[in-house]
């Protein structure tokens, strides 16, 4: 296996170079659990931790590493590593972190698509999608919609979701597979380039690790069918692990979500809502909110159809999430600064009663 293998290139090199970096291995991660992480070069695997000056530099859960990160590493036991640095990530895909307000959570780093996949049963929501979608838009990460356990509907059924979805999201590939018959398998397997990275993205129990399994053509990936009781995932995958695969592609799997909470996502709602920005334009006010305005172009076309409705509502809900966050954040970061000058303070008072 070549570092190339795992998605390495020679703007990665170029900053190795260019850092004098070149006295440390360079590796990838490939999972994470508790701050100790699984870093893969091309002649082993360590288990890793940070460095304390990267842990004490670290203002936020984004300086420490994540799953697809390239980090420079070194040896100080048998395959046990020590992080030195982390290498520019060009893509990092982030949601809301769960019952924690302003805070953000890391899904994965260096992504270059993002496999949504979605049951066509109990699962099936176009909303959820679309969260999922402006998640990848905010993070440049090319989404491709996967349809799962199309084995359980019709094919006019099928037919019928599909055009569901394709009516919402115009510009999305989209493709229907099942996990259990294969089909759809093959022509997912040939959207998978080598040296690309991909991430699945989905609910528990919508069949990643399933599907994961298929493109690996062997059982490496547990899973578990959905509870009886409540119709709902179980969570059976329990961290984010990178894979490669025998084609040369590589593959992120994650824990299912239940919540896909929006953040800063202002540019990723801009390409999942295309129309409505694009109506926007035309508002007679410039701080027009789409609401109640008099001249407002988007609430206009909803009346004449142009504009699906349930749309128009999705939107405007994830823009009061992406608000309430910001506003979130903000506050959060106003009291660590408040939080910071006390403990310098503190510091600078105790080293002064020493003499």
């Amino acid at each position: 296996m070549t570092l190339e293998d795992l998605g390495y290139n020679d703007e990665l090199e170029r900053y190795r170079s260019e850092n004098n970096l070149n006295s440390f291995e360079v590796g990838r991660v490939v999972s994470e659990h508790k701050e100790r992480y699984i870093v893969k070069t091309i002649d082993k695997e360590y288990d890793a931790e940070i460095i304390g000056n990267l842990r004490f530099s670290a203002q936020e859960r984004a300086d420490f590493p994540a799953v697809g990160d390239w980090v420079a590493i070194s040896e100080y036991d048998n395959n046990k590593g020590l992080i030195h640095q982390i290498f520019p990530r060009y893509t990092l895909i982030e949601r809301k972190a769960v019952g924690k307000q302003g805070d953000k959570q890391i899904i994965a780093a260096n992504i270059d698509y993002a496999f949504i996949v979605q049951s066509v049963d109990r699962d099936f929501n176009i909303n959820r999608l679309e969260r999922y979608l402006t998640i990848c838009h905010a993070s440049n990460v090319a989404p491709i919609i996967v349809l799962n356990k199309i084995d359980l509907i019709t094919a006019e059924e099928l037919g019928d979701l599909i055009s569901k979805v394709e009516d919402r999201i115009k510009k999305a590939p989209l493709l229907a597979i099942s996990n259990e018959t294969r089909e759809g398998i093959d022509k997912l397997r040939e959207r998978i380039e080598k040296g690309k990275t991909y991430c699945l993205l989905g609910s528990s129990g919508v069949g990643k690790s399933s599907l994961l399994n298929n493109l690996l053509g062997k059982e490496r990936m547990k899973t578990n069918a959905i509870s009886e009781s409540t119709q709902k995932g179980r969570h059976v995958t329990s961290h984010r692990e990178l894979i490669v695969l025998e084609n040369g592609g590589i593959i992120i799997d994650n824990p299912g979500m239940r919540e896909v909470g929006i953040a800063d996502s202002e540019s990723g709602l801009e390409v999942t809502f295309e129309p409505i920005f694009e109506l926007s334009k035309e508002c007679k006010f410039k701080d027009c909110t789409h609401t109640n305005e008099i001249g407002c172009a988007v609430l206009a076309a909803i009346e004449n159809g142009e504009i699906d409705e349930v749309l128009y509502e999705n939107y405007l809900k994830m823009q009061r999430e992406r608000e309430h966050f910001e506003s979130t954040a903000v506050e959060k970061r106003r009291k660590d600064k408040a939080f910071g000058k006390m403990v310098k303070s503190f510091k600078k008072i105790k080293g002064e009663k020493k003499f």
